[in-house]
Formats: structure tokens, sequence, C-alpha cells
């Protein structure tokens, strides 16, 4: 089952990823734009099925650093996104492969990208 633990607030970045056991499915378009609000307005939902987000810096440095913040963020919450590295840029592509969609984890996850 993929779901979430609460925290103490119902802010998105305050919530767990729970680790997908398949056999659920994914959001609904309905449900996942009631989630995306609370991303940054960067973030897009791509053909329903999965989010991305470009980040820019100012050279490689600083994206290599951004990236190895995010990825301790996906061995803490044992939730991995895919990352394209280029000089000066991240793109961040996250979806839940077990069910080759989104589900609410996903979005906990962009959520504390954003707080990077």
């Amino acid at each position: 089952m993929c779901g979430i633990k609460m925290k103490e607030n119902n802010d998105l970045s305050s919530k767990v990823c729970i680790p997908c056991q398949g056999g659920v499915p994914p959001l609904t378009d309905e449900e996942m734009n009631k989630l995306v609000i609370a991303l940054d307005d960067s973030w897009k939902i791509v053909e329903s099925h999965h989010l991305e987000r470009v980040w820019k810096f100012d050279n490689f440095e600083q994206a290599l650093e951004f990236i190895n913040s995010a990825g301790g963020i996906c061995e803490e919450q044992n939730h991995h996104a895919d990352f394209e590295l280029g000089w000066g840029r991240v793109l961040a592509k996250i979806y839940t492969h077990k069910i080759d969609g989104l589900v609410e984890s996903d979005f906990i996850l962009a959520a504390k990208f954003d707080k990077i």
C-alpha cells in the first residue's frame, strides 16, 4: 500500500513517504491537481504520470551540491527521484515506479525538495 504518515501539521513537507508495495491505482487527475498546488509553481505534472522540476544554478558545483542534498532526502525517505545533472542545471523527475504513476508520497518528496 502507498501512503503517508502525518506529523504535526498538514504541510506536505512535514509528512513521511511510505514505500509503495504496488497493487494500488495511481492518483486521479483531480487528486493530483489538489496536491500540486502545495508545491512550488515550478513543478509540473507530466502526462498524469510524473512530476518534473528544473532548478538553475550559477555553476556545476552548486548543481551537484543540490543533487547531494536532494539525494540525502531520498535516502532518508526511502523514496528515490530520477535526476539529470548538467552545468548549472538539475532536473528532477518523481513517480512511483512500482505502479508507474503518482501517489501522494511523490508530492511529499517534491515538497521536501522545495525546502532545500
